[in-house]
């Protein structure tokens, strides 16, 4: 029996700035998904992107003074550039104005769409805002702003092209709630039942040429205008896998994969279960199995934003105070409900109690101990010495707690279950008092041996266990670990300090 198939993509951000943290917190979630699957042996895919075809774009340029393609190549790179400060382990990147797969796909499924009798074309006036690239009826605006970006929407009157949203509401809220289309967190699931039952309009889904700036894909068969940034990039999801193009990756990965799995944010909730699964039913294609929603950084209160000025370098973080210390933050202390306020000092003193005076320290601890009275040397476990019972049971636990965390979405849940081998390591320490079994042992005590090799070895395991268990969340710190523990010449290496303190580093630097 072949190994389970999970697709897994982040949403594809507009590249009208520089990458900031509120971004760099759904790659880390998608790359954590990822490489815990790929760690129990499914095959993975991870896809990641930029919307380049976004009028956000256009007038980012035109403030600059630069033409699209520049502040759009420039931009892009970057968020390409975060595979390496973000330790990310990305299959595929697509970008939607340059990827030769995506414009063909993006016109097949127009074209899918048309087929099936729900596109058509009328005139239409309403309220845009160009932040969200999204008409909004009036009962939607908080005091006739935006509720997202807090700007008052542009009226726009022009003949565009719509999609036939209606005819999908009762399709796709039996899909909902019936669990077939997974959303994340309940509350998020709620939201969409609430909005479908509210009941769906059609919407449009072509801008004017004119006021695109000719800047986008070209309707087809209609050159007079271009195809609306939310449908040309929903489409990135299939067109990065060749549909339009022929490749099997689609086949693969979107018809017969078992998890299709979409991590974005909740402001654009509407967009990924409500607008795609519509288009993918009305082009008669599979829809994606999960839908897992995470909320907003924020700074003082405000949510992390390009277009609102607040903004955090997640470079220059990794920079500063290394990639796993800004991985660990996010994952260990954002909530799976609920927004997370962003400060240095915070992240400053999560690692340093994590890392060096938690995880550091008991690996230092315990390889100290092994060349102390061991000369280097693992001795044979024996997990049946009552000292060590509770470590054994914790460490055999801990990946079907987290393997459940990650089912749900959870990933401070998932960390606080490999954080039990470190609770119950440093208990089971404090318990057996090895330096006493080490006396014990030079006194001529027999059982002492056996009691002292029994704590030794079970607790190099459970630095191994961690070691693999942290693989997904910080590989490069896991990897440090398990070389610590790892016999090199029948001896462990000499113990020496995995993690500075940040908040000292940081002082002298």
């Amino acid at each position: 029996m072949s190994a389970p198939r999970h697709y897994i993509t982040t949403t594809i951000p507009y590249v009208n700035a520089r990458p900031h943290l509120g971004f760099a917190l759904e790659l880390v979630q998608a790359d954590a998904l990822a490489r815990h699957r790929r760690h129990r042996g499914d095959h993975v895919r991870l896809l990641s992107g930029t919307d380049d075809n976004s009028l956000k774009n256009v007038l980012a340029a035109e403030a600059e003074g630069v033409d699209v393609q520049s502040l759009v190549d420039r931009n892009a790179n970057a968020f390409a550039a975060l595979r390496g400060p973000l330790a990310l382990s990305l299959d595929d990147f697509i970008r939607t104005s340059s990827d030769p797969r995506h414009r063909v796909g993006v016109e097949r499924l127009w074209r899918q769409c048309a087929a099936a009798g729900d596109l058509y074309r009328k005139e239409y006036e309403g309220l845009y805002c160009v932040g969200c690239e999204q008409f909004y009826p009036l009962d939607e605006l908080v005091d006739g702003r935006c509720a997202e970006h807090g700007t008052e929407p542009q009226h726009v009157a022009e003949e565009n092209w719509f999609f036939r949203l209606s005819r999908y509401a009762d399709r796709l809220h039996e899909l909902i709630s019936s669990g077939n289309l997974r959303i994340e967190p309940a509350a998020r699931r709620n939201e969409v039942l609430a909005l479908i039952a509210g009941g769906l309009h059609d919407f449009s889904i072509s801008r004017s040429h004119s006021r695109a700036r000719g800047w986008g894909i070209p309707v087809p068969d209609d050159p007079s205008q271009v195809v609306y940034v939310w449908w040309d990039a929903l489409g990135n999801y299939v067109t990065s896998l060749g549909y339009g193009s022929g490749d099997v990756a689609y086949d693969q990965w979107w018809v017969a994969g078992e998890r299709r799995i979409h991590l974005v944010g909740k402001g654009v909730v509407r967009f990924h279960a409500v607008y795609w699964p519509a288009m993918l039913l009305s082009a008669g294609l599979p829809l994606p199995t999960d839908i897992l929603v995470h909320d907003y950084l924020t700074v003082g209160g405000r949510k992390i934003s390009k277009s609102g000025g607040t903004t955090v370098d997640p470079v220059s973080l990794a920079a500063v105070y290394g990639t796993d210390a800004v991985r660990w933050w996010l994952l260990r202390d954002v909530p799976r409900v609920g927004d997370a306020d962003f400060t240095p000092d915070r992240l400053i003193a999560r690692a340093d109690a994590d890392f060096a005076g938690g995880l550091g320290n008991l690996v230092h601890r315990i390889v100290t101990m092994v060349h102390r009275y061991r000369s280097g040397a693992v001795p044979s476990p024996d997990a049946g010495q009552p000292a060590v019972a509770a470590l054994v049971d914790v460490c055999q636990k801990a990946p079907g707690l987290i393997d459940a965390a990650l089912a749900d979405f959870d990933f401070r849940r998932a960390i606080s279950a490999a954080w039990g081998i470190v609770e119950e390591a440093n208990r089971c320490i404090d318990t057996a008092r090895p330096w006493e079994l080490a006396r014990a042992e030079r006194q001529g005590e027999d059982v002492a041996t056996s009691q002292l090799d029994a704590v030794l070895a079970t607790l190099v395991t459970a630095c191994r266990v961690l070691a693999d268990e942290l693989r997904p969340f910080i590989p490069d710190a896991a990897t440090r670990i398990a070389q610590q523990v790892t016999p090199v010449d029948g001896s462990l290496p000499t113990a020496h300090p995995l993690f500075p303190r940040l908040q000292e580093h940081t002082q002298h630097a």
